[in-house]
């Protein structure tokens, strides 16, 4: 058992959790995740790693409300235990001194793109990042970003915070305006599809992450196949980080809607066992 140390919501439906994982901290890096598995008969779920305490042996998780799983999560507190925390797995965010990196997060993936971002820092890069949500109260860790970035872009869609619109717009005039040598966008699929179509007429090298498709996180059941230059990838075990100029974006959206139905099947089972309670 993993017990969770410490809660905090951070928006009304994303939270964060301090667990006790002494060796998955022990060897985490940027990009990586954990499969998390709350109790007997709860689902595998894959959940990247927003941050690590090696000599504490803790590891935060970021996750928001969606469907049965994580909202089954979201009754947790501090001081009750999660089952199975498995990790690290995926394969570590490629960190160098590229020069100028731009670091793209959307909603609740700025949780992953903080620990990357501090890491291309530590490695010698200027570190510029944007950071969009949809609407101000969805909006945290803005502190926590800024601190590992030398220069740090907020956006809204509605314009209730910073500037208004998409994570693309700045990115553009960023391309236009800087010298960039690598870009990191990571958030809901949509959002880094457009993030590579942004940079690709600038060939900029662009590294997305696919977790979004996984569901397993060990190659076993083949959900996220993904096309990735013309070749399948099993996004959990040969990424999660892939160069968005060469995914078939069509194809893993697709691919994503897959178990639509039975994820909406499962939330209606649930909440009316709940409400029979």
């Amino acid at each position: 058992m993993y017990q969770i140390l410490a809660r905090e919501d951070l928006t009304p439906n994303i939270h964060l959790f301090k667990v006790k994982a002494p060796e998955v901290a022990k060897k985490a890096q940027a990009g990586q995740f954990v499969i998390v598995r709350s109790d007997e008969r709860g689902e595998r779920i894959p959940l990247t790693i927003a941050d690590w305490y090696r000599e504490e042996g803790d590891v935060t998780i970021v996750f928001m409300e969606a469907g049965t799983t994580t909202k089954k999560l979201a009754l947790l507190c501090a001081g009750d235990s999660l089952l199975n925390f498995v990790g690290p797995l995926g394969r570590p965010t490629e960190v160098e001194k590229f020069g100028t990196v731009v670091c793209v997060a959307g909603g609740f993936a700025i949780a992953t793109i903080v620990p990357i971002a501090r890491a291309m820092k530590k490695a010698g890069n200027k570190v510029i990042s944007i950071m969009g949500f949809r609407t101000k109260d969805l909006v945290f860790w803005e502190e926590r970003l800024a601190s590992v970035s030398d220069e740090l872009i907020v956006t809204t869609d509605d314009g209730s915070y910073k500037r208004k619109g998409l994570v693309t717009e700045p990115l553009k005039e960023l391309l236009q305006n800087t010298k960039v040598d690598r870009v990191i966008a990571i958030g809901p699929t949509i959002m880094m599809k457009f993030c590579s179509l942004t940079t690709k007429p600038f060939g900029v090298k662009t590294i997305v992450s696919l977790n979004p498709i996984m569901v397993d996180g060990t190659g076993m059941c083949g959900c996220c196949r993904a096309s990735v230059g013309g070749e399948t990838k099993f996004v959990c075990v040969d990424g999660p980080d892939f160069d968005g100029h060469e995914v078939d974006w069509d194809l893993l959206m697709n691919r994503q809607r897959t178990y639509l139905d039975e994820e909406k099947k499962s939330l209606q089972l649930w909440e009316t066992s709940l409400a029979r309670r």
